[in-house]
């Protein structure tokens, strides 16, 4: 089982350093990158210290980060991007991401390399200023507000971040990093981490956050040793999309709700997608394992389906728990464990869960072919539960709901080794003659 690691550090420094020493305005009218990035260059020639904004309105392009640093918002302080393209700047250098090197798509705000012992906090504001770029992906995204790469012990904490150009917060190949206490608004992911086959992101809490968020609000790809706990979060499209492996995942005690308060900006809907999307290649090829997965503790509501769990070629899974949950208004799909890939996945289990479908299903509906999935939740020939080649499936104290009745099956279940039931309650419709549908499963435990 995962072991998360806290984050507590120092800057190591002791200086403060003011910009507005350095000649910063705070106007919102001028432009004072430079000044704000000789204040940062001068705390890190004296070995470190606490880079100090107060309040006042910062127009800035990018701003280069160094290691031993705690940049302070005071309350009343907003770091803003700048509408000039020409003023933001990315990774200068990168080993395991050659896209990084080129693409006009990683730049940042606030941007930090092979840099440790970063801290970002205070109670001010980083507003991206949705900054428009129409050479940018979907030909409208701008810079990300916070951009990282290859840094360890970085922490973000009680900041607030408004409309980001792109992602709020993006990182690659760093450990150790914490988000506490951090709202974002607006934009489109919230907080967005990668690594590689070779080298994951390790040891990443997410603590005590409110996300509200245009795209999904936590995403990212070869996770190890991650903590999402304490935190609210509403978004125009996924809860959580996890597009590559992951080894050591602990979602616990988090509220899930749709629609999205800030709309998606490249299509404007509102409404909210899956609460959880773990999907390792779902968008492109990713191999590796997701094991060691626990979702616990869990409030959802309004979303088209609480848990989209897809493996495809090239994944295997191990365990994956899902321990007390309650849902309500699931408006499109039925809860999916689906393993696509000819790699096993070994263990899933579901204990004192409950799930509310809109429900309204109809017979020929129930009769549909069951097309692979994409990237996002689909309509099933199931309203509750859909499962593929899964070794063990546990339903352990499980209820499910549906407002109005449903014609199609409760369950589909195919190719599962052996499928346990431990009290799974779920209503009895006329009509419906075979609510649970058991394909090529092998062994049918009962211990109700």
């Amino acid at each position: 089982m995962l072991t998360i690691v806290a984050t507590a550090f120092s800057t190591g420094g002791q200086g403060v350093f003011n910009v507005r020493d350095y000649g910063a305005k705070g106007d919102g009218n001028t432009l004072d990158t430079a000044a704000i990035q000789q204040a940062v260059n001068a705390c890190s020639a004296a070995g470190g210290g606490q880079v100090r904004l107060p309040p006042g309105r910062y127009l800035s392009g990018t701003i280069r980060l160094h290691g031993n640093l705690t940049l302070w918002l005071d309350a009343g302080a907003m770091l803003t991007g700048a509408t000039n393209l020409e003023l933001y700047s990315g990774f200068t250098l990168t080993n395991r991401e050659p896209r990084l090197a080129t693409s006009r798509w990683h730049r940042g705000l606030l941007v930090a390399e092979n840099a440790d012992n970063i801290t970002i906090a205070g109670h001010g504001v980083i507003n991206g200023n949705k900054v428009f770029d129409p050479r940018g992906e979907e030909r409208m995204r701008g810079p990300h507000t916070i951009l990282l790469g290859h840094c360890k012990n970085f922490a973000i904490r009680d900041i607030s971040i408004a409309d980001s150009a792109n992602y709020a917060i993006l990182f690659f190949f760093s450990d150790d990093i914490e988000v506490r206490n951090v709202k974002i608004t607006g934009g489109w992911d919230g907080v967005h981490f990668r690594g590689s086959p070779q080298r994951g992101c390790r040891n990443v809490s997410i603590i005590g956050c409110q996300f509200y968020t245009g795209d999904d609000s936590i995403a990212g790809s070869y996770w190890e040793n991650v903590l999402i706990q304490n935190c609210v979060i509403n978004s125009s499209c996924n809860g959580i999309r996890l597009i590559g492996p992951a080894r050591g995942l602990l979602v616990q005690n988090c509220l899930f709700y749709g629609p999205g308060l800030h709309p998606h900006r490249t299509s404007n809907r509102t409404n909210m997608l899956a609460a959880i999307n773990l999907q390792p290649s779902g968008w492109e090829p990713m191999p590796g394992a997701l094991d060691d997965v626990l979702l616990s503790d869990l409030t959802i509501h309004n979303v088209t389906t609480p848990f989209h769990i897809v493996l495809k070629k090239g994944n295997s899974g191990g365990t994956i728990r899902i321990n007390r949950v309650s849902a309500s208004g699931i408006y499109r799909a039925a809860a999916s464990v689906e393993n696509w890939s000819d790699l096993p996945l070994t263990n899933v289990v579901f204990r004192d869960v409950t799930m509310e479908f809109t429900g309204g299903g109809t017979a020929e509906q129930g009769r549909q072919p069951i097309r692979p999935p994409g990237v996002d939740a689909r309509p099933l020939p199931a309203w509750a539960f859909y499962v593929r080649n899964v070794q063990q499936l546990v339903l352990d104290h499980v209820r499910v709901i549906c407002e109005k009745p449903d014609m199609r099956p409760v369950m589909i279940a195919d190719s599962v080794g052996q499928l346990v039931f431990e009290s799974f309650k779920f209503p009895s419709i006329d009509g419906v003659s075979q609510p649970l549908v058991l394909t090529n499963t092998a062994k049918v435990v009962r211990r109700e």
